[in-house]
């Protein structure tokens, strides 16, 4: 990586912090054993202690790329296999109804054209999701009712009684007919937990986060470890001023959660992350060691969407940019993240990663061996962390000097 290059990012970290608009972020570039690590500003608005490499922070959607790999465990080992019934494990799931338009009643549905398989939970294609072009429509409203999803004011019941509402709810649309995000990341953490007969967490720090030494990463932050985690903000839409949506000390992550959530609910820090998307670019290996096969990593960091089904997640993106800011421009979409399939920015084809709503950005690109981490506690009820997210990203792919 080119030093002078290196230099403008920081200078970039710097700019968005002295704006205000972001009190403090940790950065990571690393490629062919390299390292380069930024933390600039604080953990607080309007001061206090410094932003550290080892600070922690609420990885929000970004926990999806990690959650993931205990289902890819379970598809290695064969205990599970892609187009299984997920109503074996599932029954909640089992005889589903479909509705016969997105926006109508509940009761107007039909049956599904067949059952909903591990491949459609894996890729989000099992036929609920949040659709923020349906919002208003009673399946939303149901789905938020039931406390289905996170960022509620109370926190999601636990995976039995979260998998027992689900099962009353009918499907948006046929299982495998099109991407929708999110529900299917936290799906698959109750089917990983009923496969092995243990709490999802359990299971995904025994097999993936121990073995990577991924020490700091989890669904709370212990005690011993609160001071590192910084207050997580949601500014004020329209006049953009700081409102903390979770304090550190007894808010949401000072305990461990009634449910895992695999779709966003880890903790984290730069360097637990980076051990993780290392682990992918290696071909599924870690200091020497085995964590997921080659095939595995290839299967979820590839896009498994049809044309149609990624042409609709395309235009979601660019029709709704001005939700999104920018974020999910990708095209593609592999086992619980983005894989570009065209070139819109900086980046080339073939990156994977994710980003969340909490201002976390998390992605390896297998053309240039680069793993980029960005984390910040701004949440993306304001532009401020996106456009932060961006401009890391130009000015890190202008760092690679071949």
């Amino acid at each position: 990586m080119d030093r002078n290059s290196l230099r403008k990012v920081r200078i970039i970290l710097e700019r968005h912090v002295e704006s205000g608009k972001v009190p403090g972020v940790v950065a990571l570039l690393a490629r062919d054993g390299e390292t380069h690590v930024e933390a600039v500003g604080t953990m607080s608005h309007g001061g206090g202690a410094p932003m550290s490499r080892d600070t922690v922070f609420r990885m929000a959607s970004t926990s999806k790329p990690v959650t993931v790999a205990a289902a890819m465990v379970l598809l290695d080992e064969c205990r599970l296999r892609l187009d299984d019934p997920v109503e074996t494990w599932l029954p909640e799931l089992a005889d589903r109804r479909v509705l016969k338009r997105v926006d109508g009643p509940l009761d107007d549905t039909i049956p599904a054209r067949r059952p909903i398989t591990v491949r459609d939970v894996l890729t989000s294609t099992f036929g609920l999701g949040m659709d923020i072009t349906a919002v208003g429509a009673p399946i939303m409203t149901a789905i938020i009712e039931n406390g289905l999803t996170p960022d509620l004011p109370q926190p999601m019941p636990e995976p039995d009684e979260w998998l027992r509402r689900l099962g009353t709810l009918p499907l948006m649309h046929q299982p495998g007919e099109r991407w929708q995000y999110h529900i299917a990341s936290d799906l698959l953490g109750v089917l990983v937990a009923r496969v092995t007969g243990q709490p999802f967490e359990d299971f995904l720090r025994e097999r993936v986060l121990d073995p990577l030494g991924m020490k700091d990463t989890g669904f709370h932050v212990p005690a011993e470890k609160i001071d590192r985690l910084p207050p997580l903000y949601a500014p004020d839409p329209q006049t953009g001023e700081f409102h903390v949506w979770d304090e550190p000390a007894d808010g949401r992550w000072s305990k461990p959660p009634a449910f895992p959530g695999a779709g966003g609910g880890l903790v984290s820090t730069v360097d637990d992350y980076h051990a993780y998307f290392r682990m992918l670019l290696n071909g599924g290996t870690h200091g020497g060691e085995r964590v997921l096969s080659r095939p595995a990593v290839r299967l979820m960091t590839t896009n498994r969407l049809t044309a149609e089904q990624t042409a609709t997640r395309e235009a979601l993106a660019r029709d709704l940019v001005h939700l999104s800011y920018g974020q999910g421009q990708h095209g593609g979409w592999g086992f619980g993240m983005a894989v570009r399939s065209y070139r819109g920015d900086y980046a080339p084809i073939g990156q994977f990663g994710w980003d969340g709503g909490s201002g976390t950005s998390t992605y390896a690109d297998p053309e240039t061996g680069i793993t980029g981490l960005l984390l910040t506690q701004v949440g993306m009820t304001v532009p401020n962390s996106a456009r932060l997210i961006h401009d890391f990203w130009t000015t890190a792919y202008q760092a690679l000097d071949a």
